[in-house]
């Protein structure tokens, strides 16, 4: 039985005193955010004892789902056996032998496994590392970072160096000469008459010029999510990623595969990189799924290739100097390694490959919809997009675009709580990474709830615009 909470007290305590991420700042002390009492399966349930399928996935990580007692049993046992340990001087079971699972699982050669405590600081890792390399090689020009508009890769400053997701302005002094931003990849905002064909070549081109721009002895790494999650889950077409992996080794330009998202089942295997998309980085950054979220951990991983050319002789007597007093953590590492056991015992990657023609089938019928721009995804992770800003009988500029989007998604929110649903849009864009485990008929509630609470918003938009949606 859950214990009782003074809610009144807890939102208080969460208005006046928890500075969240991404605090929307006019709201800074009336927030009054929902209050998560439990979890259980892909459920969460609020302070009012509603209970609310989990939609986003907690943040694209809940795979496993909520509560479970074996997760709990591995944790307390480590916390009870070796609680943390020094990782600069000192190893442990736990780290050692889930590098070694994560070296296994992934592909090509991709042997060496740098533990973090998520996904900001995997990838502040691999910024790093391209530094470091390319100075022990002696090349320090080859620097520069490109990655594209509406990358999310974290909020380390490197990482916020090379995210492109700023649809609202950004208040950060965040900019350098060294990192580089191409244009958009969202098939769905292709010009009117362009094939996907020829906006692929168009988007692989991109990466390419901006080589010859730059000059490839100044360029030394490429970094991108397969799928793009907190940009809108934006699915590349078809051949673009292994087409701007050849483009990389053409030009001796590292990749680095940003799978915080999509890797651990979420496009139904440990790894996308070489199952879904054919491909064999030279780094892959991963987190999130990688202990279902029950405790921060990230991993960035690299070629044996890579760690060879900057080890041994090769090294110069160079320490790479980059770490975190919480890398290999003992108790994280240890749930990673349950998760990972749960996993195999249930099929849970073999049952995601089952699942998702069901999830995308529902999710892409919502086209039907007047206030649906589109619908995307891939494997078990899916947005819907509603817009009416080009409904309008006069110009909007992007600034009351942006406020409209916002107000759409807020309502829809707001619906799909009331009827059952965490949506916890993007804007105007509906993301779902539910639990990996979600059945068939739980997928069609999730998504019947979520028509309703866009057709509800569409009347209201309607009645209180003066406009016609459908």
């Amino acid at each position: 039985m859950n214990p009782p909470h003074d809610f009144q007290s807890i939102r208080s305590d969460d208005n006046n005193r928890w500075f969240h991420p991404w605090e929307f700042m006019p709201d800074a002390g009336h927030a009054n955010r929902a209050i998560a009492s439990h979890g259980e399966g892909i459920y969460i349930y609020d302070e009012n004892g509603q209970k609310l399928i989990d939609g986003p996935g907690g943040m694209w990580c809940v795979q496993i789902g909520y509560n479970r007692r074996e997760m709990a049993d591995a944790i307390a046992e480590q916390v009870m056996r070796l609680p943390y340990m020094n990782p600069f001087s000192l190893t442990s079971a736990p780290p050692a032998r889930l590098a070694a699972r994560l070296a296994a699982m992934a592909p090509g050669d991709l042997n060496h496994v740098f533990l973090t405590t998520g996904g900001s600081t995997a990838v502040d890792t691999a910024l790093r590392f391209v530094h470091y390399y390319n100075n022990i090689k002696g090349r320090p020009g080859k620097k520069h970072i490109i990655s594209r508009e509406n990358a999310y890769h974290g909020s380390t400053y490197l990482g916020a160096l090379v995210t492109g997701k700023d649809r609202e302005k950004n208040w950060f002094d965040i900019a350098s000469p060294l990192a580089h931003i191409l244009p958009h990849v969202n098939p769905a905002r292709r010009p009117t008459g362009m094939s996907l064909e020829t906006f692929c070549t168009e988007k692989v081109n991109d990466l390419e010029k901006k080589i010859i721009e730059l000059g490839a002895a100044n360029v030394g790494a490429f970094i991108a999510e397969p799928i793009q999650a907190s940009g809108g889950v934006i699915v590349p077409p078809d051949g673009y990623f292994k087409r701007c992996w050849e483009i990389c080794r053409k030009y001796d330009v590292l990749f680095i595969a940003d799978e915080v998202v999509t890797g651990f089942g979420r496009l139904g295997h440990w790894f996308a990189s070489k199952e879904v998309f054919g491909i064999e980085p030279d780094m892959i950054i991963c987190a999130k799924g990688l202990t279902s979220g029950y405790i921060p951990l990230g991993a960035c991983l690299v070629s044996d290739r890579l760690f060879s050319e900057v080890s041994g002789e090769n090294a110069r007597g160079a320490s790479f100097g980059s770490g975190f007093t919480y890398s290999g953590h003992p108790v994280a590492c240890a749930a990673a390694l349950k998760n990972i056991e749960i996993f195999e015992r249930e099929g849970i990657l073999d049952y995601v490959r089952e699942v998702s023609p069901h999830f995308l089938e529902r999710l892409h019928g919502l086209r039907d919809i007047p206030m649906v721009f589109d619908a995307r995804g891939m494997g078990l992770v899916g947005c819907v997009e509603c817009t009416v800003a080009h409904l309008m009988d006069y110009h909007v500029d992007e600034e009351r675009a942006l406020e409209l989007d916002t107000d759409l998604g807020a309502r829809i929110d707001r619906h799909c709580h009331e009827l059952g649903l965490l949506v916890r849009p993007l804007v105007n864009q509906c993301v779902f990474s539910p639990p990996l485990i979600i059945t068939h008929q739980e997928i069609d509630r999730m998504f019947d709830i979520l028509r309703e609470g866009i057709v509800r918003t569409m009347h209201e938009v309607e009645q209180e615009l003066g406009i016609k949606v459908a």
